[in-house]
């Protein structure tokens, strides 16, 4: 709907549900986006709730179902929800960032309509708008194999989401005030397992039970802001299975490092004394550690958990070898994340390389982040549209940053950053963090293979240590202080896709950019046309829409 008011409405799914495989079956949910009050460090505080759930409601679907949500937004300010990993084939309409939708104005609805299309695996939800995810509105979304699939694994008792975070006390209005006013956010106040804080000897409700030799699996997502999380169990092994949708190789850890925006499955057996027990999350590389407990139950037990809680482990080095054993499983039947078959991606010819190298600067006294020299600046009309409508020129420039950034970039431009990558191309993208902090990044409407990450600069002679066989297809990648981390992927997927840092603060402030990717056939073999519910703003608000793509 165009500024519509709240009304539940089914004709704007047409245009979207002609464009999908009629066997695929249709699930519906309506999803009601409101302030309310919780305390989640033990002080109340506003938080965004979708359905009265904080967090928001866990969405369970399966491979290539349609998912159709119709979301009100009850809110007192614009609003956009995205899917973190779900890589919305031929579809970046339905992805949910200000580069390709208007924002769903206050006190209206907008339908969502989008397939996992050759998907599995482990992601979450969350708000793309200003800093709405720092109060909340951001839910589980596991993507399940179909039946017959086979899964690399037995079928555990029970599937659960756990989503850790860190946490501000201040409300998402007021540390927005502090970054537009050029101010930091230093440290988080917490950290959070399923949006509680728990103590050590208090009194808390389990929030998992298990029955006694049983196995479960456990969906560990960062939804954090900005710190690397650590996350273990008393007495219990992980073993690891899948990782932002890829199965893979399986080996047991005590405590995995969890980087914003990622996700990780592992199996967890109840092969323990009955009692209960502490899963811990606490941050990493940070001055001062911040940490909290969440209680997991033996079925039957009244046993309190130990106090004595697993160490967390010390330093970047450990972090970075326990990445270097992440393998992909490739003898796992599943969903293959590139129906070109591009999983063979050591034999295919990297055509290009771009270097996004962070930056950091003061703009007109204010701290800016960006790439290359340039800090990007959301536009009034969705850089999608502009394209879409073909008023890119009116919007924004492409290609305003070099492949290979300046040796040394001191100063940041302001303005739209959008790539332009030649459609079904094989690009190599190297991100090189220069600052002593951990980076996280990730890219919208992709899997891609992280083949790489050391410490210093990269070369082009590094290549030969790229792990060209079964590196890890996933969506996001960090990069560890002073530190490099490549990925290759095929740019095979039309449509206008968002590099972000996964640190909010600089992601708001900056650093991230879109890639436009696309078709030269304009045709519905390689993007969607436009859904008709789409909402205008901007300088395309009320025109007509374009001439629809065919086959």
């Amino acid at each position: 709907m165009q500024g519509g008011k709240l009304l539940t409405v089914f004709v704007c799914l047409v245009s979207t549900v002609a464009l999908v495989n009629a066997g695929d079956p249709y699930f519906y949910y309506t999803w009601n986006v409101t302030y309310g009050t919780a305390s989640p460090l033990g002080i109340p505080q506003q938080v965004i709730l979708i359905n009265g759930q904080f967090p928001g409601p866990n969405l369970n679907s399966t491979s290539n179902n349609n998912v159709v949500i119709n979301v009100f937004n009850n809110l007192d300010e614009p609003f956009l929800l995205t899917w973190s990993g779900l890589q919305h084939r031929k579809n970046s309409w339905q992805d949910g960032v200000t580069g390709t939708s208007c924002p769903i104005p206050a006190g209206t609805n907008f339908t969502y309509h989008f397939q996992p299309k050759d998907q599995i695996g482990s992601y979450f939800y969350y708000p793309s708008t200003a800093l709405h995810r720092f109060s909340g509105g951001f839910g589980g979304l596991r993507v399940n194999s179909r039946l017959l699939i086979p899964v690399p694994y037995a079928d555990p008792e029970d599937d659960y989401t756990v989503l850790i975070n860190d946490w501000y006390t201040k409300s998402h209005t007021a540390l927005k005030n502090f970054l537009d006013s050029g101010r930091t956010l230093g440290s988080p106040d917490g950290v959070l397992i399923n949006g509680k804080s728990g103590k050590v000897g208090g009194q808390d409700k389990p929030l998992f039970t298990m029955k006694p030799g049983k196995t479960y699996k456990y969906r560990i997502c960062n939804v954090g802001f900005k710190s690397t999380l650590n996350f273990r169990i008393q007495g219990h092994k992980m073993k690891l299975v899948e990782m932002e949708g890829s199965h893979v190789l399986q080996n047991d850890y005590d405590s995995l490092d969890v980087h914003v925006g990622q996700c990780f499955a592992v199996l967890v057996t109840a092969d323990q004394a009955t009692k209960n027990y502490y899963m811990v999350a606490s941050t990493r590389f940070l001055k001062k550690e911040v940490s909290t407990v969440g209680v997991m139950s033996y079925e039957g037990s009244n046993v309190q958990p130990s106090s004595e809680l697993p160490k967390a482990p010390v330093g970047w080095a450990w972090s970075l070898n326990q990445y270097r054993s992440f393998r992909w499983n490739l003898t796992a039947s599943a969903a293959r994340p590139n129906p070109q078959g591009s999983y063979h991606y050591g034999k295919i010819n990297i055509t290009r390389t771009i270097k996004l190298a962070n930056t950091k600067s003061v703009v007109n006294g204010k701290v800016r982040f960006g790439f290359n020299g340039v800090s990007h600046v959301d536009t009034e009309t969705p850089l999608k549209l502009a394209e879409y409508f073909e008023m890119s020129e009116k919007v924004f420039k492409y290609n305003v940053i070099e492949d290979e950034p300046a040796a040394k970039v001191t100063t940041l431009t302001v303005e739209p950053n959008v790539l332009n990558i030649t459609f079904r191309t094989f690009v190599e993208i190297v991100f090189e963090n220069h600052e002593k902090s951990m980076q996280s990044f990730h890219l919208d409407g992709y899997s891609f293979f992280a083949v790489a990450s050391e410490p210093g600069k990269w070369t082009p002679e590094k290549r030969k240590n790229y792990n060209l066989l079964d590196a890890v297809s996933r969506h996001t990648v960090q990069v560890y202080p002073k530190s490099w981390s490549a990925i290759l992927l095929t740019f095979d997927n039309a449509g206008m896709w968002n590099i972000r840092s996964e640190n909010w603060e600089r992601r708001y402030l900056g650093q991230q950019l879109y890639v436009s990717v696309l078709s030269p056939e304009k045709s519905l073999r390689d993007e969607y046309n436009i859904p008709l519910n789409t909402n205008l703003c901007g300088i395309v608000k009320g025109l007509p829409l374009p001439t629809p793509y065919t086959i």
